[in-house]
């Protein structure tokens, strides 16, 4: 009974500390191969992807003694049991979000390119597609602008006339040397009608390796074997929440997907959408873009807000308030601006109010295990007494 509690704690342990941004960040998480099953969206929603990867370690436990154990049918049949009552009051009873409108959002995946200008010409070409489709928000990938914008008024005009042509503000990424400052920032940038609008976000966690190298004076000889960043990317200071259109929008860039708590810190800003731009294209064979959206899934039933991922080369996806598809998706072989009806909710999920607190009860238990064991250890110590010598 003890391991079906203890054995999912010291899982998330794990989890926890290999979730730090420094050894990777906190991607491929147990609980996040559940984002397509509906009950398990529901119970992101109460206690996040820990709650998931807890009870999946603890419910596989309890088969584990299930088969192999022949003391423990009663124990787990009694976890599997609980396991099970958890899960459908989690579905039952766990507040909803309630819906609260609709956004018409639209995301522009540029596609392959050759280069940074053929890359903005792209988006310029499908973003003027989207006129008279009556959107409230244009979306473009990471790294969709490859110029610093404040230096470069006439791609700021270009974009401008953009908004003008499609009614809606246009969401850009610019990963570039910023004028006045040192260092290369990535930046979701909101541009309206008017020109700049001054909202700007610059990404805060950044890809180990892939934009900043940890201990670069020690580990800068990985720029020679691989793509590993010959200059380290800037760190923004603080998320931000911009208006666009009469609706705030949370900003995210790429590998902060992975983060459950900087979604759940927008949702409780204010954000009623979380846009997130995001690039793959190292992996585009791969698994991983697929993979990277899907995080978005879990990211909007936790917050109980809706989640736009645009990316550069796909795959681009939206999902509603609950982790539920919302939309058209975009896959890594597509170039093309898809819109989608993005229901807006009202209201809070329990994770949103109370944030990691399945983490701090698996960390209780670990330490209360600890704890007991030490005791027993010092209590076989004491009544141990030494043999007594033997005379002759």
């Amino acid at each position: 009974a003890a391991a079906v509690v203890v054995l999912p704690s010291g899982w998330l342990l794990v989890e926890l500390i290999r979730s730090w941004e420094y050894l990777g960040g906190p991607w491929g998480l147990l609980g996040a191969s559940q984002w397509q099953v509906q009950p398990a969206l529901r119970l992101a929603s109460v206690g996040g992807v820990w709650l998931i990867s807890f009870l999946l370690v603890a419910v596989n436990t309890a088969l584990a003694a299930l088969v192999t154990a022949p003391r423990a049918p009663v124990a787990a049949l009694s976890v599997l049991v609980a396991a099970a009552v958890v899960g459908a009051s989690g579905w039952a009873w766990a507040p909803r979000v309630e819906r609260a409108g609709e956004l018409r959002v639209a995301v522009v995946q540029a596609g392959i390119t050759s280069g940074p200008s053929e890359r903005f010409a792209q988006g310029e070409r499908l973003t003027r597609e989207l006129a008279g489709r009556d959107v409230d928000l244009v979306v473009w990938g990471e790294s969709s602008v490859a110029y610093d914008l404040g230096a470069h008024p006439g791609l700021v005009r270009r974009l401008s006339t953009l908004a003008s042509e499609t009614g809606a503000p246009v969401l850009v990424n610019v990963d570039a040397r910023r004028t006045g400052r040192s260092g290369i920032y990535k930046s979701s940038v909101l541009v309206g009608p008017e020109g700049l609008t001054g909202q700007r976000y610059d990404k805060m966690r950044l890809v180990p390796f892939g934009e900043y190298i940890p201990a670069r004076g020690m580990l800068g000889w990985a720029t020679s074997v691989g793509r590993a960043a010959d200059e380290n990317r800037m760190r923004g200071t603080e998320p931000v929440v911009m208006e666009a259109g009469g609706t705030r929008i949370g900003p995210l860039v790429c590998f902060e997907t992975a983060f459950p708590d900087m979604s759940r810190h927008l949702a409780a800003e204010g954000a009623r959408l979380l846009v997130a731009q995001s690039a793959t294209t190292t992996f585009q064979e791969s698994w991983a873009p697929r993979q990277h959206a899907s995080l978005a899934a879990l990211r909007a039933a936790e917050s109980g807000r809706p989640m736009v991922h645009a990316t550069l080369t796909g795959v681009s996806a939206v999902y509603g308030p609950d982790g539920h598809a919302a939309g058209e998706q975009l896959g890594t072989d597509a170039s093309a601006a898809s819109v989608a009806e993005v229901p807006l909710a009202s209201g809070s999920t329990l994770y949103a109010r109370f944030g990691d607190w399945v983490v701090r009860v698996a960390l209780t238990v670990l330490a209360a295990f600890g704890l007991l064991e030490a005791v027993r250890a010092l209590r076989g110590r004491r009544f141990t007494l030494p043999a007594a010598p033997v005379r002759r």
